[in-house]
């Protein structure tokens, strides 16, 4: 184990039909389903779906960073 660690982003888009933070907490769901050492995440971007005047969906992109397991 070296002293440092080395970190990789990668970007995904959540959405919701409730919330902004169930949009960000869908998609770090399906994203730890398959990448391992999550560390943290930005969200790089907000937008919707408007359905008859109203919000039909929230829509989040994010980076999610994650350590690299041999640094």
């Amino acid at each position: 184990m070296s002293n440092h660690h080395t970190y990789k982003k990668i970007e995904m888009v959540g959405s919701s039909t409730t919330s902004i933070e169930d949009a960000i907490e869908n998609a770090l769901a399906e994203c730890n389903k398959t990448v391992s050492n999550m560390d943290w995440f930005e969200v790089t971007e907000t937008r919707g779906h408007i359905v008859n005047g109203s919000v039909g969906h929230y829509q989040v992109t994010l980076k999610i960073g994650f350590k690299i397991v041999s640094s």
